[in-house]
């Protein structure tokens, strides 16, 4: 008996409103374990609400999965609490729960939602890897009328919990699409890039962009006077192959670009900092969304590039008091913990913490790389000239106090912001020219392809969450 034998006939047995397959989501695409819960396909008791039979089939085809070692897809298309399952709804729910989570860490987990979910089963969204909202898709734990009730404030569905929502206030929406044949295939999309399971590599592809391509467009990209600002999009197009970049949650936390491609065939996970959001300052946002995104490829088994531009951590009484030091922290343990291998390129600022978070050689990453405009430092020329030479700039007259300042800067930085002398004290490995940035990495890559890392035996580290 097959594992699509031993399952399917549940479903088929005892209809309810999932359905249950083995197979490619659609032509050429991988094989996954797919669900679909729709209202639709039966009568059910209530409008929206999941039976026993319904969860059953769900945990069955999470479990065939892991069994078959293939991905895991779930499209919801109505889902809530069903008042007149009661207890064993609630049950039902909760065995999903923890079947996904069984599940994380071992194959990849996608849920598509394209239709309302509603209530706890809205939590399921959070123990997946990816998800995907269709313009129609709507989530929320407590309905609008609960909402008005309790906090006097009126709010429509859209505006609590709609798909726009949700890719940039909450950070559940991964990728936000039309429709879903359209999230069926960024799904597959993003599927390619990844191993089927955590004891497979994630499958090189062949392509016709030489690894040796020069970055001439990177290169223009990045202005050379640091205050200007710019995409660090366009840098990572160009870096990969055939320009083609899956990003994800482009919209939340927009100070930090997370997105996965492919260097000379070999698919990456890619952390970059934005300096056109917040001049590429690392917030609780964006320190969310990279740690999430590192661990993710880290139990995907995607090595990491991550292009450093970051001033540092985003000032300000609001980002301490919701817990900067916590949330940074997430991102400086996702790295340390990560064994996958770890490329860094400095492109331009790189001051302070945020560097340390942002997978500095000090982190543990195998090769760091830092282009001749890189600034490794503490903090900023201007900012360390006001620290060091206040006193003295305060007892120039006016006349000499900004030619002193400028001649203190253009010392601070020929003296400590070279990457050259950070080359030499070993916290960069190789300072390149940034038009071979491409085949650098692609070298490097291909150089690690058989690196294997273990860490110690533990039940499990205390995550700063």
């Amino acid at each position: 008996m097959t594992l699509l034998e031993a399952y399917l006939p549940v479903a088929s047995a005892r209809p309810g409103k999932v359905s249950a397959a083995i197979g490619p989501l659609g032509p050429g695409s991988p094989v996954v374990a797919r669900f679909v819960v729709d209202p639709t396909a039966a009568e059910p008791t209530s409008a929206d609400g999941l039976s026993e039979v319904d969860a059953d089939v769900i945990t069955r085809t999470v479990q065939a999965g892991l069994d078959a070692g293939v991905p895991v897809v779930g499209v919801l298309r109505g889902t809530g609490g069903d008042a007149f399952g009661g207890v064993a709804t609630l049950h039902g729910w909760g065995v999903v729960a923890r079947m996904l989570t069984r599940a994380s860490g071992q194959v990849p987990v996608v849920l598509v939602v394209d239709g309302p979910c509603l209530g706890g089963p809205a939590l399921l969204l959070g123990l997946a890897d990816v998800v995907i909202l269709t313009d129609d898709a709507v989530a929320y734990v407590s309905e609008p009328a609960a909402v008005a009730r309790i906090t006097a404030v009126d709010v429509s569905e859209q505006a609590l919990g709609g798909a726009a929502v949700h890719a940039v206030q909450s950070g559940v929406a991964h990728v936000v699409a039309p429709d879903l044949p359209e999230a069926l295939a960024v799904a597959a999309d993003l599927l390619d890039h990844l191993p089927p399971n955590q004891h497979e590599p994630p499958p090189v592809g062949a392509t016709t962009d030489p690894f040796d391509r020069r970055c001439e467009l990177a290169c223009a990209a990045v202005p050379t006077d640091a205050r200007h600002s710019y995409d660090v999009r366009d840098v990572i197009a160009d870096i990969v192959d055939h320009r083609h970049v899956l990003e994800l949650r482009p919209r939340f936390g927009a100070s930090v670009v997370t997105a996965v491609a492919r260097i000379a065939g070999q698919p990456v996970g890619v952390v970059a900092n934005q300096p056109c959001q917040l001049a590429g300052a690392l917030d609780i946002e964006g320190s969310q969304k990279a740690a999430r995104f590192v661990r993710w490829c880290d139990g995907a088994n995607l090595p990491l590039v991550t292009l450093v531009d970051t001033p540092g951590f985003r000032p300000g009484k609001d980002q301490e008091w919701r817990g900067m030091i916590r949330h940074g922290a997430q991102l400086a343990f996702a790295y340390a913990e990560a064994t996958v291998p770890r490329l860094c390129v400095l492109l331009r600022k790189a001051y302070g913490g945020a560097f340390i978070v942002m997978d500095c050689k000090t982190m543990g990453n195998d090769v760091c790389f830092a282009w001749p405009s890189a600034e490794v430092a503490v903090m900023g020329a201007a900012g360390a000239v006001e620290v060091l030479h206040r006193k003295r700039l305060s007892q120039l007259p006016d006349h000499d106090r900004d030619a002193e300042h400028a001649e203190l800067v253009a010392h601070y930085e020929a003296t400590h912001l070279s990457p050259r002398i950070a080359a030499e004290r070993g916290y960069v490995d190789e300072v390149i020219d940034p038009a071979d940035t491409r085949m650098v990495l692609a070298r490097s890559l291909a150089a690690l392809a058989a690196k294997r890392e273990s860490l110690p035996r533990r039940r499990h580290a205390n995550t700063p969450l």
